[in-house]
């Protein structure tokens, strides 16, 4: 594989997501994996139409890509500027969960919303080092605290599972599988 030698991470993949630092500092490491998941799921919605990404997975469920990215732009919101920094912030959609969907509100929409949550939550945990605590206020442990290093972790985690379900969810659509 070529590296990017200023970089210090190989080029991008031929799809354009960027590949996960090799070796180096923890931080940037678990940055570019958190970044790798975010392009796969991005990845996983392009080239769709409104309708194409509000057909759900398999009944019973009613799981769909839209609702996908709106559950992550929640996440987002929760983890890094609730949970590790602290904010008093309201919830992005009217359900806190994200998976409803809106009649009015299209993929181009929800996308924006959601990568605006993750440039909030950069800016906000920029200067923050991984041993940063912060505490989860609602849910079934409130009061727990975590380190932003946890926060990270957990992050890829909650991606690469949900990147899973985009994976069938993209097959049904259209038969694309991979990535």
């Amino acid at each position: 594989m070529t590296s990017d030698t200023t970089a210090g991470a190989p080029l991008p993949l031929p799809d354009g997501r960027p590949v996960p630092h090799l070796s180096g500092d923890e931080r940037a490491m678990l940055e570019s994996w958190l970044d790798f998941h975010r392009a796969t799921l991005e990845l996983k919605c392009a080239g769709l139409d409104d309708a194409q990404v509000r057909i759900a997975s398999a009944e019973p469920s009613s799981l769909t890509l839209l609702g996908l990215v709106q559950h992550l732009a929640e996440v987002e919101r929760n983890w890094f500027q609730r949970v590790a920094c602290g904010l008093a912030v309201p919830p992005v959609f009217e359900d806190a969960t994200g998976y409803a969907l809106d009649p009015a509100r299209g993929l181009d929409e929800a996308l924006g919303i959601w990568r605006r949550e993750i440039a909030r939550g950069r800016e906000l945990c920029a200067g923050l080092p991984l041993d940063h605590v912060g505490r989860v206020a609602e849910g079934p442990a409130p009061g727990m605290e975590v380190s932003l290093r946890w926060v990270f972790i957990h992050m890829i985690e909650e991606y690469a599972r949900h990147n899973g379900h985009a994976d069938l969810l993209r097959e049904r659509i259209d038969g694309v599988t991979g990535a």
